[in-house]
């Protein structure tokens, strides 16, 4: 069971990697203004998931692939909350799926620290 989480989160986070390329547009609206060069970071944070979800895979390389993830975790964490302070929809699912979506980063922090 272990393994197949860990091929799971692996394939989540080289997943999202992705679609920072094939939808870009996505993750420039939810980017903090206070935050420079949105494109370039946009593309960068997708670079990083690939990596460090392609990381996750190999037992030599795993530690770094998690470590990384936390690191990313945390780094867009800003971009969460901007989401939730920004936030023009007046929808009720998904106002609270902006709520929900705080606490499940901790639990993706902690999903990737059980492999460091």
């Amino acid at each position: 069971m272990e393994d197949s989480s860990l091929y799971i989160m692996s394939a989540m986070y080289i997943l999202a990697g992705i679609m920072h390329f094939v939808k870009p547009k996505v993750y420039l609206r939810i980017m903090p203004r206070y935050l420079p060069y949105h494109l370039p970071l946009v593309y960068l944070s997708g670079v990083f998931e690939i990596i460090f979800g392609a990381l996750l895979l190999f037992p030599s390389t795993q530690v770094i692939g998690a470590w990384g993830i936390i690191a990313v975790l945390v780094g867009v964490f800003p971009a969460n909350i901007h989401m939730l302070k920004t936030n023009k929809v007046k929808k009720q699912w998904y106002i609270i799926a902006l709520w929900v979506r705080l606490p499940l980063q901790g639990f993706l922090i902690y999903w990737a620290w059980l492999y460091t």
